[in-house]
């Protein structure tokens, strides 16, 4: 994806990020495929960047509600998807507003649906996030949300990103039960990004994932996840919890 320097973001990591992951087509395939099985329409993204995700449910013909925090990122997402058939609406939304009842009250238990995928590792308030998303599913929808794993990882591309935290499967999972939610899968995702992620973030010190090595690794994907069906993904970069509203 070419560069959008029309956009003049207030965050450029976060955007420069974002465009390199646009061209990783097989990991984000890889992603959407993850979590599809506990997918039922109408969705919400939370947090849908530049589109990477959004797109794979469109093109499924789901019809889907995109999200994000930043106004630039959701006048790209109309520039991209304004006009599609299955796209709800683009909607500037931020998880822990004070005001979150009245503003969003009309989204209030409207979906079976909601997935928030690195985004809730950026809410300082990550209880409260959690929360509001239970307000806005259906009766026995699902809430899936991936996050960076392991504290222990946190390094200089995290700090840029603006990552409060790291989780595991049990910190991630304290949050789902403290919202009375029932966990139906739990699961860490690409365990060989954790090599990258560690050696150019915490032993290199960059700051921005560089773009060259994520093109091979999108090359290699399907490697990768043949290694984390040999370990049955009890290691990963990232960890993936869905949970049922009761």
């Amino acid at each position: 994806m070419a560069h959008l320097p029309h956009l003049n973001p207030g965050d450029p990591v976060g955007l420069e990020t974002l465009e390199a992951l646009s061209d990783a087509d097989k990991l984000n395939e890889w992603m959407f495929k993850t979590i599809r099985p506990y997918c039922e329409g109408p969705v919400l993204e939370i947090g849908s960047g530049i589109g990477n995700i959004s797109q794979f449910f469109l093109n499924e013909g789901m019809d889907i509600q995109l999200t994000d925090l930043r106004e630039e990122y959701c006048n790209l997402l109309h520039k991209k998807f304004d006009g599609h058939k299955n796209l709800m609406g683009i909607t500037l939304m931020d998880l822990i507003d004070p005001d979150f009842d009245s503003k969003f009250a009309n989204y209030i238990g409207k979906y079976r649906t909601i997935y928030a995928l690195n985004v809730v590792e950026h809410i300082e308030d990550d209880a409260k996030a959690l929360e509001n998303c239970k307000k806005l599913l259906q009766k026995d929808g699902n809430l899936i949300v991936l996050v960076p794993a392991y504290n222990w990882l946190f390094n200089k591309f995290d700090e840029e990103l603006g990552h409060y935290r790291r989780y595991t499967k049990k910190s991630l999972s304290k949050l789902f039960n403290n919202q009375k939610f029932n966990i139906i899968h739990r699961q860490y995702f690409n365990m060989v990004a954790m090599f990258g992620w560690f050696w150019y973030g915490k032993v290199l010190g960059r700051k921005i994932l560089p773009k060259g090595p994520i093109n091979t690794y999108n090359k290699l994907v399907p490697i990768f996840k043949v290694v984390d069906k040999i370990i049955f993904n009890q290691v990963g970069n990232s960890v993936i919890i869905v949970g049922k509203k009761a």
